[in-house]
């Protein structure tokens, strides 16, 4: 732990650093007040006495991902999640459309074709998510039936959809000047902030709760250890990796001598990331949410039965879903033709495997066997929730042992230190672990 401390003191001694981390918990905070500022035509009293954090629907989710600033009707209440979007549908699309395959393979030019087309579509994304959303909030009532917008209209429309169109531009530039002038990845930093901020108010509940006597102490402690174990569990494989080792030829380019030299192909046990997640709950979202549309319906509310949150055929439909999106987007995410032709371009083999089509096979084939463990882990982590709410572990507190919670911010917090740890390391510093360097950095 002293290394650590160590790590953390020396990371202010440099200068750009400590500039790039200041910067950073400063955008984070201007993001985080912004998110606490209600839409005008909203009557905030009867909002705040609202409790709608609630996660078992397609609202919860979405309230997750921005810190809570959904249920609180906030400027910024669709956060990133349309740049998130956007950003998900132009991936897709590369997979089919030719036009975007080249941009893809442009390299700076085409990178930056790429990012202005997915801000043109996180605005047409966020305009249509902010008129959805104005009609959610023109339905919603408070204390005593009356509803919270104090004047429905084309005027509150309007200025709504205005208004969160232009969150989602301020978060987006947010993120970006986090990632060109702070440190780590400024869209991910945003969703892990929004995350991290309900952690609080989860544990004083969770802690309300031992203290009524609705919770065993000794099955609390319990709870802890494996929510530890878990998350070591979690980095362990968001970190496991299968190296295939690439064999390059000497080439002599005048007086120099290139190639030669063994490299290796990381392959990620867990390539997909959380998106398997993400797409998976969205789409089982889908039914309970157009299920409390209809609460009066028998046959709907007889269906509903089936898709409850912590029940076995919700889960087991859940799992499945999440072992297909994860083969799914892998295969979108990871080309092991591209793989191969690239390699021989460069003179690079696999030794014992012929170039070309015999390398792409032995590539598609190592990576089909190591995503079927880590699609199956990826399945158990998602449904982990659902198993620790049976122990009478609040649904709140009951998200950080699993799920989309966990895996971002896991995901998140190692990216943002191996970041630090770089810096550390070309100024001369050790880096913030025992060994001197984190696992996995490359």
């Amino acid at each position: 732990m002293s290394k650590f401390t160590d790590g953390i003191v020396n990371a202010f001694k440099i200068q750009e650093l400590r500039d790039r981390i200041l910067y950073t918990l400063g955008m984070v905070v201007v993001f985080r007040i912004g998110s606490h500022i209600t839409l005008p035509g909203i009557d905030g009293s009867l909002i705040a006495h609202q409790n709608n954090g609630a996660a078992n629907d397609l609202f919860g989710l979405f309230d997750m991902f921005v810190g809570g600033a959904f249920s609180r009707a906030s400027i910024l209440a669709l956060g990133i999640m349309p740049y998130i979007s956007a950003s998900i549908i132009i991936q897709l699309m590369g997979a089919v459309v030719p036009t975007i395959q080249k941009m893809q393979k442009e390299g700076e030019e085409g990178r930056k074709k790429i990012t202005q087309w997915t801000r043109y579509g996180t605005v047409i994304i966020a305009a249509l998510q902010a008129w959805g959303m104005s009609v959610q909030l023109t339905s919603r009532t408070g204390i005593g039936g009356s509803s919270i917008v104090v004047d429905p209209g084309v005027l509150f429309t309007v200025s709504t959809v205005v208004l969160l169109t232009a969150g989602t531009v301020f978060a987006m530039w947010i993120g970006e000047r986090i990632t060109d002038r702070g440190i780590g990845n400024g869209i991910s930093l945003l969703i892990f902030v929004g995350i991290v901020a309900r952690m609080p108010v989860n544990i004083y509940n969770e802690f309300q709760i031992i203290g009524s006597g609705g919770q065993n102490l000794l099955i609390e402690i319990i709870m802890v250890v494996l929510l530890v174990f878990i998350t070591a569990g979690v980095i362990a494989m968001t970190q496991g990796t299968r190296k295939i080792p690439v064999q390059y030829a000497k080439r002599v380019v005048g007086k120099r001598t290139y190639g030669g030299v063994t490299q290796f192909i990381p392959l990620k046990i867990n390539t997909a990331g959380v998106m398997p997640i993400i797409f998976a709950q969205s789409i089982m979202f889908i039914p309970s949410t157009i299920i409390s549309f209809f609460p009066e319906n028998e046959a709907f509310q007889t269906m509903a039965v089936y898709f409850q949150h912590d029940g076995l055929v919700y889960n087991a439909a859940f799992a499945l879903m999440i072992i297909f999106f994860t083969y799914f987007y892998t295969a979108i995410a990871f080309n092991p033709t591209d793989v191969a032709e690239n390699m021989k371009k460069q003179g690079g083999f696999i030794p014992g495997i012929r170039p070309g089509t015999h390398t792409s096979e032995f590539i598609d084939g190592i990576l089909s066997r190591i995503t079927l463990p880590g699609s199956i882990i990826l399945a158990l982590i998602a449904i982990l929730p659902a198993i620790v709410i049976q122990f009478n572990v609040t649904p709140g507190f009951a998200q950080f042992f699993g799920g989309t919670s966990l895996l971002i911010m896991v995901g998140v917090a190692l990216d943002t230190l191996k970041q630090i740890e770089s810096h550390l390391l070309m100024r001369h510093y050790d880096g913030l672990m025992k060994s001197g360097r984190m696992r996995g950095r490359k």
